[in-house]
């Protein structure tokens, strides 16, 4: 190798410092601006989804006759999911405030969608149509309720403490809604090609008492 002097050595050493320097002052810059726009972005759909999730103050929403609209993404109902065939498709809803009768704070909740429920026999999809129309009494978390209204199944009551989460509200009310065995009028077991066939019983005993004990 041929040698090199000191003079030759401290110009390429000041040279790569220089470069390193510029290099780390470039990757500070640039990690420095892409996190923030990461952030601001972050910020942005954090704020967004809280404005369409959450309801701040449930009683003025009532009193003022405010209505909210909006979808949510089956995939996002996460107490949904084990009942599922697959998580394709979203949830319409619309909830409304008004007062009722008496002067209560009341929510109307309407929600309509196709959820593929998974059939308790085969575990194929049944597209359940959602329907709802909830109309809910809203009361303060710690309210006491008497024994009469506790069993007048003509109300249903809401309590709220502090924001309410829409999306929790609309899969409780989806959850409420749904059959509790859902099962094809016709089909059978998973891998059993004649299991959708109903087996008569008394065929099943007749046949039985004619073999030989």
């Amino acid at each position: 190798p041929v040698g090199r002097s000191r003079g030759e050595y401290e110009f390429l050493r000041h040279k790569f410092v220089i470069a390193t320097s510029a290099w780390k002052s470039f990757l500070k810059r640039h990690l420095v601006l892409t996190w923030r726009h990461k952030t601001n972005i972050i910020s942005r759909l954090s704020r967004s989804r809280s404005r369409l999730k959450r309801i701040s103050d449930s009683f003025a929403f009532a009193r003022e006759g405010r209505v909210l609209e909006g979808t949510l993404a089956i995939s996002s109902l996460e107490r949904l999911q084990d009942l599922l065939a697959d998580a394709s498709g979203e949830v319409t809803f619309r909830i409304e405030g008004l007062k009722g009768e008496r002067g209560q704070s009341m929510l109307r909740l309407e929600a309509s969608g196709v959820l593929p429920l998974a059939c308790q026999r085969c575990l194929e999809a049944i597209h359940f149509e959602l329907d709802i129309d909830s109309l809910l009494e809203l009361i303060p978390a710690d309210a006491e309720l008497s024994q009469e209204e506790l069993e007048d199944d003509t109300r249903d009551f809401l309590p709220v403490a502090g924001e309410l989460d829409v999306a929790e509200l609309v899969e409780d009310e989806v959850l409420l809604a749904l059959p509790v065995a859902p099962r094809h009028e016709r089909c059978g077991l998973p891998g059993a090609p004649d299991a959708g066939e109903r087996i008569n019983p008394f065929a099943v005993l007749d046949a039985l008492k004619g073999k030989p004990n």
